[in-house]
Formats: C-alpha cells, structure tokens, sequence
C-alpha cells in the first residue's frame, strides 16, 4: 500500500468531501450549472495531485528528470485545468458547517478581501507568477536544492502549483467568476506562455551536456544515461506539455468564433443567488 505525503492527502480527502457535500446541493438547485462531470473534474484534479506527490514518484524523481518533469507537468498543466472545471468556490464554501460557512462568507465579503481576491485572479498577476516559478526552479542551482532537500522540494512543488492556479483561473473562468480581460486575450496569452514550455524543452532535449549534475552523480535506473534521460525529459515536456496548452488554446478560438450563448448571463444571474443561500 502506497503512503502518501500526510500533508497532501490530508488537505485533498478534505476538500472532496466538502465539494461533495457541497455539490449534492448546487446539482440539486442548479442542475443546468453543476451537472455531473463538474465532480468529476474536481474529483480527477486532486487523483492528479495525489499521483504526483505519491512516495513512488517522488523518490523515481530523484533519480530520473523524465520523473521530475512528470510531477511538474501533473502539478502545473493538468490538475489545476481539471480542479477549476469544478468551478469549485461554491461547492466547498457549501460544503463547509454553516456557522464557519457564515464566518467565511462574511470575511470574503470585506472590502480588503475583495480586493485581494481581485488582485489574484487578474490574468496578469496569474501568467508573470507562472512564468517566474517555471523558470526559476529549473535554474541548476534551485533545481539542485529541491533534489537534495525535502523540505524544498515540497516548496518547489507548492510554489508550482499555487501559480498554476493563478494562471489557469482566468483561462477556465470558473463560475461564477467574470473575466477581468476580453476572452479573446486568453489566445496570446496561452501562446506565450506555451513558448516558454517549448523554449525549455527544447533545451532539454538538444542540449549535448547535463544540465543537472545531480543526475549524474547517482545511480542510473534502467540503463539510461544522464543526458538520455534529459533529451526524454525534453520530450514530455514538448509534446504532453503543448497539448495541454493547445487543447483549450484550440476551445477558445472554437469559443470565440461561435460567439457567447444567448441568454446565459440572465439564467447564471436568476440561479445565483437562490443556489448560495445557506441551508
């Protein structure tokens, strides 16, 4: 039996069991708006976390950069997209006892708290945080530090996913969110931020000397030398990693061409507000 990292596995049984209880009462409410592959994503989301924070993957990820690469992608491009698909805020501020649910409610209504709130979800903060973390941690020398100490190697992890989180709000755009750019924005924003993933990939993967010593210092699982194991690295990281960028890049042009659904704004607006009520 795998023993996950307490720290992760606590925080996510948590949070499925209050978008859960949450959830039974929006679907119930709002059936146009939470039906069920809204759990389903959510649910899929923290499997993703779990997965890449397993005991498995992360000792594998000492000694292999494919491994590592597959944690960052996991972490950064995959469960982030799926938790958000869950539109998840209502749900779990549901799901939570009603007078900690009335608490919460009452301070995520201050003027100091919206104003955080804003801050975080604007596009901008969200792309400059996610590019920052992304490439400073792939600096040799933070790289290095994450592999030789748990303790950073789980900031190394929390610092990609918290900023994968900014980054891909304003791309899902979450119920019941509103978007602080024009929607056609999230098409260029994509794009550069998928040059980035490219542009280290393909460093990785024509690179004729390894770039983490680390890797060359310790032993060599199933034959593969340091740099076979970077140029694999490479590869996860250009193709998975492009596909996750292109599949909702290719979902807004899709969007954007189509047009905005008649009619959504007034029927999001009139099962708002009956949905949140406390029970």
């Amino acid at each position: 039996m795998i023993a996950f990292e307490p720290l992760v596995l606590a925080p996510a049984l948590l949070a499925a069991a209050l978008y859960a209880r949450g959830f039974t009462t929006l679907a119930r409410r709002m059936p146009y708006r939470f039906g069920a592959w809204r759990i389903v994503a959510f649910t899929a989301g923290l499997a993703v976390v779990l997965l890449a924070a397993s005991p498995l993957l992360d000792e594998l990820s000492h000694a292999l950069l494919q491994a590592h690469m597959t944690q960052h992608l996991m972490l950064m491009l995959v469960a982030p997209p799926l938790l958000w698909m869950g539109a998840p805020v209502a749900p779990l501020l549901l799901g939570l006892p009603r007078p900690l649910r009335r608490a919460v409610a009452r301070g995520l209504g201050t003027p100091v708290a919206r104003r955080l709130t804003h801050a975080l979800g604007h596009p901008a903060l969200g792309w400059t945080a996610f590019v920052i973390a992304f490439w400073a941690w792939h600096v040799p020398a933070l790289y290095d530090l994450a592999l030789r100490s748990d303790a950073w190697h789980h900031v190394e992890h929390a610092s990609f996913f918290a900023t994968a989180l900014l980054f891909w709000r304003p791309v899902i755009l979450p119920w019941p969110s509103r978007a602080s750019w024009p929607r056609w924005t999230m098409i260029p924003y994509l794009v550069l931020a998928e040059f980035h993933n490219t542009t280290l990939a393909a460093i990785f993967s024509f690179s004729d000397r390894v770039i983490y010593p680390a890797y060359e210092a310790g032993p060599r699982p199933w034959g593969l030398s340091a740099l076979e194991d970077q140029s694999i690295a490479g590869a996860i990281m250009w193709l998975p990693g492009s596909i996750a960028f292109l599949l909702p890049l290719l979902w807004l042009i899709l969007t954007a061409v189509a047009g905005p659904k008649a009619g959504s704004n007034t029927v999001e607006a009139a099962g708002a507000q009956p949905a949140l009520r406390s029970r």
